[in-house]
């Protein structure tokens, strides 16, 4: 099991919040190296619709876990706990600080606390899916696929229990880590400090659809296409993410550009409405507004440091 030489410093929050802007700045002025919390940073040729770190910001600051999957695979948050864990192994024993920037927050969740706190709500596209999948081939066969992946789970869950082996398959669908890990409250393992970057809703609604702008500016819709182009499916998870799913129902001729674009937009900001619902039950953040600037949430993380006997976050010369 890992044992850290020193916390890690989390910075989480909704997306178009600010969190990469500023996590850049840190891991320059700390001599630290960012770890990717971000299920789409993941894919390779995902990368406008992520808003993946430029190669000129990457050149800056050594990013890992992005660009770790294919499209065609189903990355978990699983796998992302064990490529994130020998990520801050390798950055540790070279003498570096770690930094942990994002906005998922199941990633988030399972890298510092394991499997101590519940398992995620469920989604409702998922679940949709499996009920329909119970409707049409019943409980008994769901259950048998359920023996092949939580072997422990389905011992304890009759054939018949519909809602029960539909939240097992959800969670190990969603994450990767079969619901019988999840109820074994592992302790946790990562000591962090966690900071929340947080603004006026008004604000960030408007940041959201700004960026939707540049997105489409910078070839969002090409991105997509090409990814079309080469053969991935629509249906896969890397495609269902904000703005490809759209684009690709433009592309499809199911939407006008107008209301792809506006859909776009909407889900946006309802994504960062539940994103802020998930944080807000993170425990122990530390919450700062990061509609003051970047040089007040630079100057209230290195003194929540301070305050707290953290590493030294003198910048290294």
């Amino acid at each position: 099991m890992l044992q850290p030489v020193q916390q890690v410093v989390v910075i989480l929050g909704p997306t178009a919040v600010g969190k990469t802007e500023v996590g850049i700045e840190l891991a320059t002025r700390w001599d630290a190296e960012i770890i990717s919390a971000d299920s789409s940073a993941v894919y390779r040729g995902l990368d406008i619709g992520s808003a993946k770190p430029t190669p000129e910001e990457q050149q800056r600051v050594r990013f890992h876990l992005i660009d770790v999957a294919d499209p065609s695979e189903v990355f978990t948050a699983a796998r992302f706990r064990e490529l994130a864990l020998q990520a801050i192994e390798d950055i540790q024993r070279r003498g570096k600080r770690v930094l942990i920037v994002g906005g998922t927050g199941l990633y988030i969740r399972v890298l510092l606390h394991g499997f101590s706190l519940a398992p995620p709500p469920a989604d409702p596209e998922i679940r949709a899916r499996w009920r329909a999948e119970v409707a049409r081939v019943g409980a008994p066969a769901l259950h048998e696929r359920l023996k092949q992946i939580d072997p422990v789970a389905a011992a304890r869950i009759h054939p018949n229990d519909a809602m029960r082996i539909t939240r097992a398959l959800e969670v190990y669908e969603m994450t990767g880590i079969p619901i019988s890990q999840w109820q074994q409250r592992a302790p946790s393992e990562l000591p962090a400090l966690k900071i929340g970057l947080t603004m006026p809703r008004d604000l960030l609604y408007r940041r959201i659809d700004e960026r939707v702008d540049k997105m489409i500016a910078q070839g969002m819709l090409q991105e997509v296409q090409q990814l079309l182009q080469k053969g991935y499916n629509p249906q896969q998870p890397a495609l269902k993410g904000l703005g490809y799913r759209h684009l690709i129902g433009y592309i499809q001729g199911c939407l006008s550009w107008d209301e792809a674009v506006r859909l776009w937009k909407r889900d946006t900001r309802r994504f960062a409405k539940r994103q802020m619902t998930w944080f807000r039950k993170e425990p122990g953040v530390h919450w700062i507004d990061a509609s003051r600037g970047k040089a007040y949430v630079i100057e209230s993380i290195e003194a929540l440091l301070m305050e707290q006997g953290g590493f030294d976050y003198a910048k290294v010369d």
